[in-house]
Parts: structure tokens; C-alpha cells; sequence
């Protein structure tokens, strides 16, 4: 019977999003009051032009634009990014393949160790959360990538030159942009560009397969990310974000060749919250699969993140305790992430 379908029925490797079910099982579903609309409304986000950060006659408008973004949803799309489509192009599609690969390629990564370095699952912890969600993903850590990358697919045999291309692209990309934040912040464009240049990045690279009764299941379920901040390349629509203006879910619009910008918990704590870390989910789609690829940028695995001194005073009180990449992972191992938030463990009562 459907009805009595558990998550404990569905085991990595044999999940229903894996076997591509005709129904959505009930350990899938979603409480109605969660359930995504099959018609959103799309939202209105900034668009970034980066150029802007190497023009000298452009820089502070840039970094007002970057600014009222992180003040605003936490969010911001960014274009002329400095990434070649090729490049994109060939991250997403290797992706693609490793996802359609034999299943025996894929179990030899298979895991619920959060710490581990390379590991393939599904939903969040598999056959463990109350509620299963409706995807599959590779994640490994990138930098140094001579570190890691023997240790990434070897299947296809593309997988570690088209990924680490990217990987390697993006990092820079995320080191001018931290650079862009605190210099948003008045605390200087150097402020953390020791840490971040010795820190954590971390691939998520996510599958969500078509789904028979999207308005029913989640690709991820909401949260905020626990880095820095995440650049995000995707195939399709599917990301929604929570508009704080009226807690309205609101679909990201495609907008092709261009990344996509979530500040993380961490730079809400290093801005004594002037930030935000955007609260977001996935949604799903009956037609085809989408693909995404998160990079997620932190300091490094024990190194903690604390307020910004220069963002404190009697009228801005610390309002955020110091936390790490290890207690991040600490949190998911003990927690069910759809049910609770890493940021709210960390504000100060």
C-alpha cells in the first residue's frame, strides 16, 4: 500500500526518485501548509554586473548594488561574472553523466558520514529524516584541489577536468567577492582575504529528478546555507527564496550564463546581522531533470567565524555567538536539518 510506504522502505540507492516511482510515497509528502504552488509567483532579484568591480569610475556603485542585495533577501544573480559559458557548459554537463552513470559507480560513494570528504546520497540523511526529499547529490570538497581531486569520480572520465575547471574558476570568483562584501561592510576589502584564501570549499553538486506529483514532495526543504556564502550554477528553474517583505515563496527566474549569489549564516554573524543568509528551498517538476552546483565558501574546518568588532557598539550589540565549518557538521550529524536552523543555535538571546 502507498500509504504505508516509510522512509526505512526507501534505502539509498533504492530511493523512489532513484526508480523513478509513478507516485509520490507519503514519507515524501510534504505537510500541506508546506506544499509548493505549481504556479509561483516569480521573484524580482538584483542583478549584480561584476564588471563593475574593475572599473574604477563603477566600483562603489557595485558595491552598493552588492550591498542593498545582501541587506535585502540575501540573494542577488550575477552576470559578467568572468566565467566562460564553455566552462559552465561543461561542469553542468559532466554533472549530467555522472548522474545517468551505471549505479555501481555511484554506491562506491555512498555514505551518511557527513565528515567524510566524497560522498553520494539522497534526499538529506537517508532512511533517517521524517521526511524524505526528492533528489540525489555528489558532494566533495575542492580546495586545494590537488588535495581532493584523486578522490572525485573517476566517471566520466571527463568528471575531474570539467568540475575542477570550474571549481578552480569559481573559488577566484569568491575571493573578490568576499573581498566586495566587507568592503560593504566598512570593514575593508582585505578584512578576511587570508582566511578565505586558506579556507573551505565544498560542491554540492545536486539531481532532481522529474517528480510525478511535484506539488506534493521538495527537492530541499528550507533552509539557509551554513558558509559564507554559496555561488550557485544551475540546468533550470527550480529555486525558490522567501521574500521577507511578506514570507511569500517566490520562484528565481533563469536567466541564462548568469550564477546565482545566497549569503550564508556566517556572513550574517561576521555582519552582526545587517546581512541576512537567504532562506531557500527546491522545487520540482513533472517534465525533466534539473541540476545545480553549489560552491560553498568558508573559512576553514575549525577556524570560527565571529562578529566583526568595527559592526558592535551600545547601540549594535553582538547579537551572534562564534561557530565553524566542524560545528556546522557537528549540528547536521545530531539534527534533522528540515526541522531545525543552524543560525538560530548561534544568535545571542
Amino acid at each position: 500500500m502507498e500509504g504505508e510506504e516509510s522512509a526505512s522502505s526507501f534505502p539509498m540507492g533504492e530511493t523512489a526518485q532513484e526508480r523513478g516511482l509513478s507516485h509520490v510515497p507519503e514519507c515524501y509528502k510534504v505537510p500541506q501548509s508546506e506544499r509548493p504552488s505549481l504556479d509561483p509567483e516569480i521573484a524580482n532579484v538584483p542583478v549584480v554586473n561584476l564588471a563593475g568591480l574593475n572599473d574604477p569610475t563603477e566600483r562603489s556603485a557595485t558595491i552598493k548594488d552588492i550591498k542593498n542585495a545582501c541587506r535585502g533577501n540575501g540573494f542577488f544573480q550575477i552576470i559578467n561574472h568572468g566565467i566562460a559559458q564553455s566552462v559552465l557548459d561543461g561542469a553542468l554537463s559532466t554533472a549530467f553523466r555522472f548522474f545517468n552513470s551505471p549505479a555501481e559507480e555511484k554506491v562506491k560513494f555512498m555514505s551518511n558520514d557527513v565528515h567524510k570528504p566524497v560522498r553520494y546520497g539522497t534526499s538529506l540523511k537517508d532512511g533517517v529524516d521524517r521526511i524524505q526529499f526528492w533528489r540525489v547529490f555528489l558532494k566533495h570538497y575542492a580546495h586545494p584541489l590537488k588535495d581532493w581531486v584523486e578522490q572525485w569520480p573517476s566517471n566520466p572520465p571527463d568528471y575531474r577536468v570539467k568540475m575542477g575547471e570550474f571549481c578552480v574558476q569559481v573559488r577566484k570568483l569568491a575571493i573578490e567577492l568576499m573581498g566586495a562584501i566587507t568592503e560593504s561592510l566598512g570593514i575593508g576589502p582585505t578584512y578576511l582575504s587570508d582566511e578565505m584564501e586558506d579556507g573551505m570549499q565544498v560542491m554540492a553538486v545536486n539531481c532532481y529528478p522529474p517528480c510525478p506529483q511535484p506539488g506534493l514532495a521538495l527537492g530541499l526543504p528550507p533552509h539557509s546555507d551554513y558558509s559564507c556564502f554559496t555561488i550557485v550554477l544551475h540546468s533550470s528553474s527550480g529555486l525558490e527564496i522567501m521574500d521577507c517583505a511578506d514570507n511569500t515563496w517566490r520562484l528565481i527566474p533563469d536567466l541564462q550564463g548568469a550564477l546565482q549569489f545566497h549569503v550564508g549564516d556566517h556572513v550574517e554573524v561576521l555582519s552582526n546581522g545587517l546581512y541576512k543568509s537567504v532562506v531557500h528551498r527546491v522545487t520540482l517538476n513533472r517534465q525533466s531533470t534539473r541540476i545545480s552546483i553549489a560552491s560553498l565558501h568558508s573559512l576553514g574546518m575549525d577556524e570560527k567565524m565571529e562578529t566583526a568588532k568595527e559592526l558592535v557598539d551600545a547601540h549594535h550589540p553582538k547579537g551572534y555567538k562564534e561557530s565553524s565549518f566542524e560545528d556546522f557538521l557537528e549540528f547536521l550529524s545530531n539534527n534533522d536539518l528540515a526541522e531545525g536552523s543552524f543560525i538560530k543555535t548561534l544568535k545571542i538571546p
